[in-house]
């Protein structure tokens, strides 16, 4: 078995490149006040200026942002520094910048609901569209349980406002359950995993490379993954401080436009991609080529209907009484970059 590596944190210099850009338009989503704030600085930020901002970008190894732009060629061709922060999941990317300690981060579809319905000032900012083999909840090899409605009564792993929360609870409903009818072990991945291998919990809902280490190394078997519940999406979350800010909104708008530039490379050069990722991981290379096919993704514009999925998922955890409080997800939506998205300016 595989040990994953701890999280860790370390900054990182990038050279600069000498370009102008200009600043985000008004393209906020209504009810926004700290986005109208932002769409009120249109001057051009200048090359000198963003090459002193440095952007704090949350990472964590299902994600890989910084290996991804590095497996591009694209790293060196952000025109400001980055300080990266390596987290295990979602959830703690976003509990860092409620604390002012991040600009942005790259998330599940949960983690922005939970974010949102504790008010904190944060915004999605990008959108890529999942790939439903990228989550997945696994069971043991030997297990006896062979269907979702079999899991009543069980222990199930999962990470708290994570993706994987959302995915195990619309598995669940989906099969006439609720997290009522089974026992949740709140843990993260690094916690699940030898809690998954040791046979201390039943079932484990995560995603990838989580999904392909367990089932190419342990023999797990997938009871059911994403193609059950439609289609998923995935997030770059800014903070509301950054976007107020021109500088750092104009380098996040040049961070969303590179890492859109790398995903498309990624998902045609899936070996090259799972080389590098696997150096980040600490998994082995056949593992994380499988997840590179895995978990291909592709930028979309955060259009009405990604919105609406989100207030479907916002509804969802607040029926299951998991959040406290309804929220309007429009309010935590900026669609100023999506001029982006095909990774041009």
């Amino acid at each position: 078995m595989t040990t994953r590596r701890p999280a860790r944190f370390r900054s990182a210099s990038v050279a600069a490149c000498f370009l102008t850009v200009g600043l985000l338009a008004a393209a906020c989503s209504s009810g926004s006040s700290s986005s109208s704030s932002a769409a009120k600085n249109e001057n051009a930020v200048s090359a000198a200026a963003l090459s002193k901002v440095t952007l704090r970008i949350g990472d964590q190894a299902g994600t890989g942002a910084e290996a991804l732009l590095t497996a591009a060629g694209l790293i060196n061709k952000l025109p400001f520094k980055v300080a990266w922060s390596d987290f295990p999941s979602g959830p703690p990317i976003l509990q860092a910048m409620a604390s002012g300690s991040l600009d942005i981060g790259g998330v599940g579809d949960a983690p922005p609901v939970f974010a949102a319905a504790s008010g904190d000032q944060i915004a999605i900012v990008g959108a890529l569209r999942g790939n439903p083999l990228a989550a997945a909840v696994v069971v043991p090899k030997n297990s006896p349980i062979h269907s979702v409605a079999e899991l009543r009564g069980k222990k199930i792993a999962v990470a708290e406002g994570s993706s994987g929360d959302f995915h195990l609870l619309a598995v669940l409903k989906n099969a006439s359950l609720t997290p009522k009818d089974a026992t949740i072990d709140y843990l993260q991945p690094t916690e699940a995993l030898p809690a998954f291998t040791s046979g201390h919990v039943d079932a484990w809902d995560v995603w990838s490379p989580y999904i392909e280490e367990v089932t190419t190394e342990d023999g797990a078997r997938i009871l059911v993954n994403g193609s059950s519940i439609g289609t998923t999406y995935s997030f770059e979350v800014a903070s509301r401080s950054a976007l107020a800010d021109p500088a750092k909104a104009a380098a996040i708008k040049d961070y969303i436009k590179l890492i859109n530039q790398a995903h498309a490379w990624a998902n045609t050069h899936l070996s090259a991609w799972a080389t590098v990722w696997a150096k980040a991981t600490g998994l082995p290379n056949d593992v994380m080529l499988k997840a590179a096919g895995d978990d291909t993704e592709t930028a979309v514009a955060i259009t009405p209907a990604v919105i609406n999925a989100e207030q479907q998922i916002t509804d969802d955890f607040y029926s299951a009484g998991l959040i406290p409080t309804k929220v309007d997800f429009a309010n935590f939506s900026y669609t100023g970059f999506n001029s982006v998205v095909g990774g041009s300016s």
